[in-house]
């Protein structure tokens, strides 16, 4: 009898060992970029966003994945259908599915209604829509780093037009679908609740902060780049206490470093106690070209937990 029982424990080891091997030499799942339809409660209209899936998530159903929300932006709004591609031009989205890194985040991706802003159009003429080629790695676009004084001490709206704490046509007006496809992502996508991040370039960088005033407490980490936001939300988020990592261009003339320290210097001054804030001194608007292409950003994401 002992000697069976050696037998059959034996062969159970063989066996467990064998299916160890197999799921060892099994190559990871490749990436996927999906789209998602849904209806617009601002426009009425079908849409679709954009979901990103990482190398390997088909590979554990237990898995609790972190989400990246990324707001792009007033160069790539559009009508959620034909123009949704251009949502990876910028950002973690095109970082991951064209150039083809290997970022460990679901992401998300919804594209702004054009709403009465055709003329934002204007800034993708004759820019081919981003795509991911198999084997070879696109140059991303270029900064077209200026040239000019740096803009560090432009007072709000000198000569630039006046410094808006909301933008006309942003990304507040759909703060709630937005959210809708974060919370639906968690669901269908093994979203992990309270590792969802927020980033935002330009347009998209007030729109971080938009996102937070409306749902103050859905975020672990946020990095507006190039984009200001509402001084008077300081308090909020400093009650939050909420990491934030802001990021400036020094010659930026769209949106002056200026305006963005106005915004970081509310948040300091209302108490928060972990805000960061870059300044590249020699880049201009496009400085989010360098962000999203190195590592701390998104190392330093996967650092914070929401408590």
């Amino acid at each position: 009898m002992p000697s069976m029982i050696f037998r059959l424990l034996l062969a159970a080891l063989l066996s467990l060992n064998a299916a160890c091997s197999v799921n060892m030499s099994r190559p990871p799942s490749e990436p996927e970029l999906l789209r998602l339809p849904y209806v617009s409660d601002a426009t009425g209209k079908e849409r679709e966003f954009l979901v990103y899936l990482p190398r390997g998530f088909r590979d554990d159903p237990e898995h609790r994945w972190p989400l990246l929300l990324f707001l792009h932006g007033s160069g790539e709004v559009g009508d959620g259908l034909e123009r949704l591609d251009y949502v990876m031009l910028h950002g973690p989205l095109g970082e991951a599915w064209v150039q083809q890194r290997d970022l460990p985040f679901v992401m998300i991706g919804p594209q702004l209604p054009l709403f009465e802003q055709e003329d934002r159009l204007r800034y993708s003429v004759g820019v081919p829509k981003p795509q991911r080629l198999e084997g070879v790695i696109p140059e991303r676009p270029s900064d077209h780093r200026p040239t000019g004084p740096f803009e560090s001490q432009i007072d709000i709206g000198a000569g630039r037009g006046p410094y808006q704490s909301r933008l006309e046509d942003g990304w507040w007006k759909i703060a709630d679908e937005v959210m809708s496809m974060v919370d639906r992502v968690i669901t269908e996508f093994q979203g992990d609740p309270d590792r969802v991040y927020l980033t935002g370039l330009s347009l998209g960088g007030w729109g971080a902060f938009e996102m937070v005033e409306a749902y103050p407490e859905r975020w672990a980490a946020i990095a507006p780049i190039a984009g200001a936001g509402n001084p008077a939300a300081a308090p909020l988020l400093a009650e939050r206490n909420l990491p934030i990592w802001m990021f400036a261009g020094g010659r930026d003339t769209t949106v002056p470093e200026g305006w963005v320290a106005t915004m970081a210097e509310a948040i300091n001054a209302a108490g928060h106690r972990t805000l960061r804030y870059t300044v590249h001194e020699d880049a201009g608007h496009l400085v989010w070209i360098q962000v999203y292409a190195g590592e701390d950003l998104y190392d330093w994401f996967l650092e914070h937990k929401r408590p």
